[in-house]
This record gives C-alpha cells, structure tokens and sequence, in this order.
C-alpha cells in the first residue's frame, strides 16, 4: 500500500511511523517548514524524491498512491482535502475537518460521491478505556442514562503551550477551542449513547491569559530578564528546558532540532518563549456547555485551561446504577443501585503502544484495512464524526450570541 503524508508536524510523526509498522510504504511527505521535513525524511530513511514543500505540489500530480493522511494545520484541511477527494485518494484526516460547517458538510458529500473513504482521527472512539465504557452501557448495566458530566482537564502547562503560545491559539489560524481540542469529547457523547444532538447552551471566555493580568515588569519573553521566574508557574524555560537528551512532547515541538542550545534560542525570540500575557491568543480558557439529547438525556461538558491533571474524567448517570471514570488511571467504576455493589474495572495501560490511550495506532490500522479492504469497522467515518463538529459550532454560537442554539 502507498500512503502519502500531509504535513510533518507531529501528528504527521506519529503516522509516518504507524505507517511503517504496518507495512505500507510512505511515496511522499510534505510540509513547508524545510528543518520538519528533512528530519521526519531522515528519521524514516524517506528519499529526497518523495520530498514536497507544499501540499498543492503533491495533489498536482497523477495520483500516485492508496491514501492520503492528512495533518496539515487546520486551515489547509479543507482545500487539501477536497482536492485529495477529487483525484479518488481514500483520506484519513485530523481534526477539526475545517472551522466551518458548511466545509465540514461538503467534505462528508464529496467523499460519498467519490465512494472513498474519509475518516476523521477521533481516536478515543478506538481507546480500550472508551470502548469498555461503551460496552458498560450498551449491556444496560446502569439502565437508561438520564445525565452525562464530562470534563476535559487540559493542564496549565499543557493549556499555555497549545492554546496560548501554540498554534491553536487564536480562532483566524485554526479553530475555538472546543471545536479544535473537545470535538473528540463532543463526538464521544454521541458515540457512546447513540443519541442524536437537539440543541445547546453554552458560556465561557478569555478569563486569564490576558495583557491585563500581567504582573508588573513582565517582559514580552521569558527570557528578556523577568522578575517573576521563580514564582510563575508558566516561565517558558521551566517547561522546554529541563529535558537534556530524552526530549519529549511538547519540548520537541519548539525547535526541529532539540539540543539545548537550540532549544535555548528558540525561546529567545520564537514564539514558545513569550509571556503568556503578551501573547496575541485569543481562544476561551474555560468553557461548559449543556447538550440536549434525544429521549430526554442531557449531556453537560465541562472544559478547563487551569488544571494539575491532563486527563478526562466523566459521571454517568444510570436509572439502574452510575459510572465514574478516570481516563489517565485508566479506571471505571460501576455501581448497581439494587445489590449496592460497585465494580472496579482496570484498563491495562501497560500493553498499550500508542497515544490517546492506545487509539491512535488502532485507529490508523483500521482506516488501513479498510483501504485494502480487509476490515469495515469504521468507527470514525466522516459523517459520524460531523454531529461532534456541528454540536461544537453550536455552543460557540450559543456562547457569542448568549441563547440557546438548536441543530
């Protein structure tokens, strides 16, 4: 199987690499960023002759290969996309699929006119731990659900790196948060009920990570002499500096080459080593949204930029018994209301091999399959994932417009 890769960041990585674990073979990659591209080349012995600097270089030519894998930024997914669709590639695509509703729609129509398959990386469909909970609830264990609390605890230092100093910072370069972060919890709602999305409410803002909250002297970069690096918790060089040799997400992401030194001027005057008050990010911090469901179930979802965890946890709410679950520690607990009884159930972390809980490799072997045809258990196809999209463009509208927004 021939599979091209649409940019070399590091969701592009981490395909490269499944890619090659299954045993398909990588007949090109692009990215306009020179260092990325020529590493990610490198790393996985890729040719120079499979190199590209822009998407549209690859999409101009005959098609020349089974699949396209899609991790351009979130404002190229579009035309990238549609142009991949045209030319009969089968597309795997990260989300958001676009910022817009009416794009996200054409995509779903375009693939099916096509008869190819476009999947969208909701990758937590795939997850041991989500699958499980599925499993929990379709067997009725707790009844009928009546409510559903999920939050996603996005950590401080996780939150400053992706949406206040990061590309996913501001809406004009990519997305509201809850469509480019939580459209994976938004789609698990749907997912894991089977109910269909009626309307919603939703608040939220900009609270913190604002120019007003600068304390005094703070300079525009962290590194330009702050008077505050002991007692801020968001100094730049606290989170990108530590590791020496074993460098991990998010410190790899600064700099295509990360050696201390380069690391250490990259924060001088790039755009990881500003202060998180003089940035020009623009994306709520914190949001709650109240989804109405078929049947009567309600569905609220709570995000927060201001959290120690970098995990989900949920309370489902059963007539017959209620879920608590924990995503990082891998735990969920069941308690039946007649027998008082309550279950503890262990996902077993150690023998998962990939991110998101074990769904990102399971994932991408599953859109393989399908391309070769060995499997349908398509779990992510583009017009299951188009509620989660739709439910996000709801709340931001109910959260600007301040009323209620049915779908």
């Amino acid at each position: 199987m021939k599979v091209i890769i649409l940019g070399a960041g590091g969701r592009g990585r981490n395909y490269t690499r499944f890619c090659r674990q299954y045993g398909a073979e990588i007949v090109g990659i692009a990215d306009p960023d020179t260092k990325k591209l020529e590493k990610l080349a490198m790393d996985f012995n890729i040719s120079e002759d499979k190199m590209f600097h822009d998407w549209a270089e690859i999409m101009a030519k005959e098609k020349f290969a089974d699949a396209v894998i899609n991790a351009t930024p979130d404002k190229v997914h579009y035309v990238s996309t549609m142009e991949a669709l045209e030319k009969g590639y089968h597309v795997l695509l990260e989300k958001p699929m676009s910022d817009n509703e009416q794009e996200c729609i054409n995509m779903v129509e375009k693939a099916e006119k096509k008869n190819v398959i476009l999947m969208v990386c909701h990758v937590l469909r795939y997850a041991p731990f989500f699958e499980k909970l599925k499993e929990i609830i379709d067997e009725e264990r707790i009844g009928q659900l009546v409510n559903i609390e999920m939050t996603e605890n996005c950590a401080y230092w996780h939150f400053v790196h992706s949406y206040v100093r990061g590309v996913f910072r501001n809406e004009t370069i990519s997305s509201p948060f809850i469509l480019a972060k939580s459209c994976h919890d938004l789609d698990l709602i749907g997912y894991l009920t089977g109910k269909k999305c009626l309307s919603v409410v939703s608040e939220g803002n900009l609270k913190y990570y604002r120019k007003e909250n600068a304390p005094e002297g703070a300079p525009d970069y962290c590194l330009d002499g702050c008077p505050h690096e002991t007692t801020c918790p968001y100094f730049a060089p606290r989170l990108y500096l530590k590791q020496i040799s074993l460098v991990g997400w998010p410190t790899q992401t600064i700099s295509a080459d990360t050696s201390f030194a380069a690391r250490y001027e990259a924060l001088k005057n790039g755009q990881y080593g500003r202060c998180v008050f003089h940035c020009d990010n623009d994306v709520c911090d914190h949001q709650t949204a109240i989804f109405n469901m078929e049947d009567g179930l309600i569905a609220s979802f709570n995000m927060t930029g201001f959290s120690s965890e970098n995990t989900r946890t949920l309370r489902f709410y059963g007539t017959k018994g209620d879920i608590r679950g924990h995503l990082e520690r891998g735990e969920l607990e069941v308690f039946d209301f007649l027998t008082k009884e309550k279950e503890v159930i262990k996902i077993q972390y150690e023998t998962i091999q990939s991110g998101h809980g074990g769904g990102d490799l399971r994932l991408l072997y599953d859109f393989l399959d399908g391309v070769d045809k060995k499997g349908t258990n398509l779990k992510t196809l583009a017009r299951l994932s188009l509620q989660s999209h739709l439910m996000a463009f709801a709340a931001e509208r109910s959260r600007k417009e301040g009323k209620r927004i049915y779908l």
